[in-house]
């Protein structure tokens, strides 16, 4: 992955510019920080001690450099239908039922029902 992000951030640097405020190893950590343990970016540039836009900025850089390389982007819908995997599928049933609620027209409220009863 290192070797994938390093020679893209030359390509995207080639003609100068600012050196980012982190390495790529810590970027490639940082995007693989938020990917597995589901962070948020303010709690991972509050790590890294940078701003929240660009934790943004360099995860959708990593994540994007990586997909477009190839190596790293899952196959499509129709190899997976190609594959001998089966799959096993549970059904869950989510059928509605009525619940039992005061008529609209009905006068006589609840709380007049508690006062009545004894």
């Amino acid at each position: 992955m290192l070797e994938i992000l390093s020679r893209s951030f030359a390509l995207k640097h080639a003609q100068g510019g600012r050196r980012p405020k982190l390495p790529l190893e810590e970027q490639l950590l940082a995007t693989l920080e938020y990917i597995r343990e589901y962070r948020t970016y303010a709690h991972i540039a509050t790590s890294y001690q940078i701003d929240e836009s660009n934790i943004y900025r360099i995860i959708r850089w990593v994540e994007d450099t990586l997909v477009r390389d190839g190596m790293f982007s899952l196959p499509g819908c129709k190899a997976l239908l190609k594959s001998d995997t089966e799959y096993e599928v549970v059904l869950i049933d989510a059928t509605e039922s009525p619940i039992e609620r005061p008529k609209r027209g009905k006068n006589v409220t609840t709380a007049e029902r508690r006062r009545d009863t004894p």
